[in-house]
């Protein structure tokens, strides 16, 4: 039978580190804390960003991560705890449960996403349009 995203999603929660925006509020501007932001990039341009998230698109998330990959981004060789984070927490949570599969274990994701963080109050900055 067919798994649903819905259930997906559940399996995800249910294996990775899941924050509170509270939390990920506090943790943010920590120097050994990394925001990951994989929405897609018209998303940012619409919604605006968190100041200094690192914007890794959902589709080459793996292979940025794989150090044996031609596309590998030293960013996630480094110590630092990564903070993923989507529009609402679902791709985020898929996201942290494969690159936790692939050996990065100091993740975590919003819940909640960029939503919960924008209805918080957290910080926000408009990313302008990079296309001419």
């Amino acid at each position: 039978m067919m798994k649903t995203v819905k259930q997906l999603v559940e399996e995800a929660n249910s294996l990775v580190e899941t924050v509170s925006v509270e939390k990920a509020r506090a943790m943010y501007g920590e120097d050994d804390v990394t925001f990951i932001d994989i929405r897609d990039v018209r998303e940012l341009e619409r919604d605006g960003q968190i100041p200094g998230a690192v914007h890794s698109p959902r589709g080459m998330l793996e292979f940025w991560v794989d150090p044996e990959s031609p596309y590998h981004k030293e960013l996630f060789a480094t110590d630092n705890k990564f903070v993923f984070f989507c529009a609402a927490g679902w791709r985020s949570a898929l996201a942290t449960r494969t690159v936790l599969e692939m050996g990065l274990t100091n993740v975590c994701h919003i819940e909640g996403g960029f939503g919960a963080w924008r209805d918080s109050g957290g910080p926000i900055e408009e990313r302008k349009s990079r296309a001419k």
